[in-house]
């Protein structure tokens, strides 16, 4: 039984219309969800777990009344690689305010050789700076090819210093309402018929009556005609 879903290209609706796969837009969907379950169970005022993203680790306390809704990650054949997306998703999800067991070591920014998670970067990467500095980068170096790379970035008026900003929006906003939209749908389509429409078996009946109809009138005919050649 699906309790509940979310995907990043519903994130649009909470005004991030750009950069749907990257580890910042997991991070949001990971909280929509979060705060989407909570919700319908009625348990997002008791938990409303880390309003503001620090990068650090984060795990729900349980409250006095009832116990934080505890949900298991399954990340199927994704590579469990450190700073996939995935555990953006799951990062939103705990600062969400779900209780998942987990280790900071997949965590973007986690440091192999000092075995730390370094809150700083991952929250770099949370609000989209990896993003940013790579934007900067391509407008100083290629900025012919920052023009076609990000093009629907510079559409839609978001700039490198303005990208955190945008987030801050987005998070607040899922926050303040994450229940589903609705979409409109769309009138379906009336598709050109190539092949011949079934009949039921009343359709059949009445059309063989009508050719039968239509032969004995012909026949009758023939006769009327030949009878008149008789007579004269």
């Amino acid at each position: 039984m699906v309790l509940a879903s979310a995907n990043a290209h519903e994130l649009p609706n909470y005004g991030l219309k750009v950069g749907l796969t990257n580890y910042a837009a997991a991070y949001c969907t990971g909280l929509l969800l979060a705060r989407r379950v909570l919700k319908k169970l009625e348990m997002d005022d008791e938990y409303q777990g880390n309003v503001e993203a620090t990068g650090e680790d984060y795990s729900v306390e349980p409250a006095e009344t009832r116990r934080p809704f505890r949900a298991l990650l399954d990340v199927g054949l994704i590579r469990t690689t450190t700073g996939n997306r995935v555990f953006g998703a799951l990062k939103g999800a705990l600062d969400g305010g779900i209780d998942i067991p987990h280790s900071e070591k997949r965590f973007a920014g986690f440091n192999k050789d000092g075995k730390q998670l370094d809150a700083e970067v991952h929250r770099n990467y949370i609000y989209g700076g990896h993003v940013a500095s790579y934007m900067r980068t391509l407008m100083e170096d290629e900025p012919e090819k920052y023009q076609t790379h990000f093009s629907d970035y510079i559409k839609a008026g978001v700039e490198p210093d303005n990208i955190e900003e945008l987030y801050k929006k987005v998070h607040a906003a899922i926050r303040a309402d994450p229940t589903p939209k609705k979409s409109e749908k769309q009138p379906l389509k009336e598709h050109k018929r190539y092949n011949l429409k079934k009949l039921t078996y009343d359709e059949r009946k009445q059309k063989l009556i009508e050719r039968l109809n239509a032969l004995n009138a012909a026949a009758g005919g023939g006769d009327d005609d030949d009878d008149e050649e008789d007579d004269e």
